[in-house]
């Protein structure tokens, strides 16, 4: 009788773009820590069309080649996860910079249940030259500062390149994007879907290859910050269009009873002008992110937390529609009353600090009155059902562990 398979713990994940030139070096390092550790495993390259050669020294050398013809990344990451055949993956580039060799720390903490595992390069080490300044001093600070602030990732090096997670949990968190920004979408999805993460220490040795590398700082850098804001509406929407809102409305209000002297300085209508536009472009910001956040649910893009749940599932489409029409109501009343004054005066000539101190107020009225029925339709909108059955509230009603159900 055969001996049963063992199932395999671990697959080494590298996507492959043309590195013929290091690509034999790490599948070498990946299968000696298999080898040397007793973790039963196996290499996975994940080649995006080479025209190298980089298929044959793989398979010569005992790894597994899955072929991913769409372009990118993410594309080529996302095919190599799919064949996986382990319970963990540990992604890495093939171009000899990650230690391969030294995997002991990852595959720990996954056994210790940590769903997503990033390595830190600047706790375990960084080879002078392996990482140019502008990356080292500015962009990774920057952008995993930034990851920190809105996600509340609990990483420092938020964009390593060697990190492993458990297979299962990333694949149920709905990945999307093809290019680089895939990186910056693991850790995101996995903090927005409640994965527990651990963070352990790697090394940066100088890339392998002769050739540039395939990343462009400034380019690949906007779309990593590009995706973490438009990932959080919060951030990029709902905060400064609080910030907006509350102060255009106090300002407008302020000086609504009459002119204000601070220091020296008068501020009037002219003023006043201003500060309900600032009230408006917030407003609308904050409708905005709540827009986005609905239509993200929707499309299985981004879980919705606990308390976003509850406060959507308070709204409905008439309520919005009678708040937005008892705005507008009172901006057109306001109106009425401006011009039944002028009336009062046989439609002469009026005071003009006086009277656009009253007419600001009636536009701002019909203003947020109107944005808010808009809301409220286009709510309505996201509401009817599609071909494919998913609806609004199934996306409200989904707890963050059953956000795969949306995305399938």
């Amino acid at each position: 009788m055969a001996a049963p398979i063992e199932p395999i713990e671990l697959s080494i994940v590298m996507p492959c773009l043309n590195e013929a030139e290091t690509l034999a070096t790490c599948i070498g390092k990946a299968q000696g820590y298999l080898e040397r550790s007793g973790v039963v495993g196996e290499v996975v390259i994940a080649d995006n069309g080479s025209t190298d050669g980089s298929q044959d020294i793989a398979r010569e050398l005992g790894a597994r080649v899955v072929d991913v013809e769409a372009k990118g990344y993410g594309n080529a990451l996302m095919g190599g996860i799919r064949a996986a055949h382990g319970t963990y993956v540990i992604m890495g580039d093939a171009d000899d910079s990650y230690d391969f060799a030294n995997l002991d720390p990852f595959v720990a903490a996954l056994r210790d249940g940590a769903e997503l595992v990033m390595g830190n390069r600047f706790k375990g080490g960084i080879e002078p030259g392996a990482m140019p300044p502008l990356h080292k001093y500015l962009g990774n600070p920057v952008l995993s500062f930034i990851g920190k602030l809105f996600f509340k990732a609990p990483v420092g090096d938020f964009h390593c390149g060697l990190r492993g997670f458990r297979r299962e949990a990333i694949l149920r968190i709905g990945l999307h994007t093809s290019g680089m920004e895939f990186a910056s979408e693991i850790v995101v999805k996995s903090c927005l879907s409640g994965l527990r993460i651990a963070e352990v220490p790697t090394t940066l040795k100088k890339d392998g290859r002769s050739r540039p590398p395939h990343l462009r700082s400034w380019r690949d850098g906007w779309r990593h910050l590009r995706f973490l804001l438009i990932y959080s509406p919060r951030w990029l929407f709902l905060y400064p269009g609080l910030a907006g809102l509350v102060l255009g409305l106090a300002a407008t209000l302020a000086l609504l009873v009459g002119p204000i002297a601070i220091g020296g300085v008068g501020f009037d209508v002219a003023t006043m002008l201003y500060t309900a536009g600032i009230a408006v472009v917030g407003y609308q910001a904050v409708l905005f992110s709540v827009m986005v956040k609905l239509f993200a649910a929707r499309e299985g893009l981004l879980p919705m937390s606990a308390r976003y749940r509850q406060l959507i599932e308070r709204f409905s489409i008439e309520r919005g529609l009678i708040l937005g029409l008892l705005i507008f109501v009172a901006g057109v009343v306001v109106a009425l009353l401006q011009l039944l004054r002028w009336g009062d005066t046989g439609f002469g000539a009026l005071d003009t600090a006086r009277n656009i101190r009253t007419a600001i107020p009636a536009v701002l009225g019909l203003v947020l009155g109107f944005q808010t029925i808009m809301f409220s339709m286009f709510v309505g909108v996201l509401s009817i059902p599609t071909t494919d059955g998913r609806t609004l509230e199934d996306a409200v009603k989904a707890k963050p562990e059953d956000t795969d159900q949306l995305i399938n």
